[in-house]
């Protein structure tokens, strides 16, 4: 039986915490941290954190549709993290840290154009939801001391502070579509 694989690309704030979280989500086939959505070719994690690059950090998603949606997915997504944050997340501030989605295709646009619609029809945030919603261009892979960084370092400050409480509520709040 051969699956079939799709992408999501997704910006939400720091890439460790979005990562961290669908690493562990029934199926997602891969996760991989970068930037996309900027002006320079082949942007180092130094260029897209002076925020001079247009770059956002963002994960891309491998998937098999047949276990997990392009809806469900954005779901998740929508919960771990604060779309109605203009170009911030926390203490994360600067356009490398908004809140946007990366579509393949149009389908996917419109599933996220509607999701997003249906957030704000149903005011389930005070504030208006700031994600954008526009086509990869390219996707740019992390350097590799960014993969899986959660895992490979629980002990550091930020992922202490930040990674850790976002994964507790994550695992709490999606157990029923967590890999066993």
């Amino acid at each position: 039986m051969t699956t079939s694989v799709a992408q999501a690309t997704l910006g939400g704030g720091c890439f460790w915490c979005i990562e961290s979280a669908f690493n562990h989500v029934n199926g997602i086939l891969n996760v991989e941290s970068g930037y996309a959505g900027g002006d320079i070719v082949n942007p180092t994690y130094e260029q897209v954190c002076s925020g001079r690059t247009g770059h956002a950090e963002v994960v891309q998603l491998s998937f098999d549709p047949a276990q997990i949606s392009y809806r469900e997915i954005l779901e998740i997504f929508f919960a771990l993290h604060d779309p109605t944050q203009l170009n911030r997340q926390g203490n994360d501030v600067g356009t490398q840290y908004r809140s946007c989605i990366f579509s393949h295709n149009s389908e996917q646009t419109d599933i996220a154009n509607d999701i997003i619609a249906e957030i704000q029809t149903q005011q389930i945030f005070t504030d208006p939801v700031v994600t954008t919603v526009e086509p990869l261009t390219v996707f740019y892979p992390a350097e590799d001391y960014h993969r899986d960084y959660y895992n490979r370092n629980p002990e550091n400050a930020y992922c202490q502070a930040v990674v850790s409480p976002k994964l507790a509520k994550f695992r709490k709040t999606f157990a029923d579509k967590l890999k066993s």
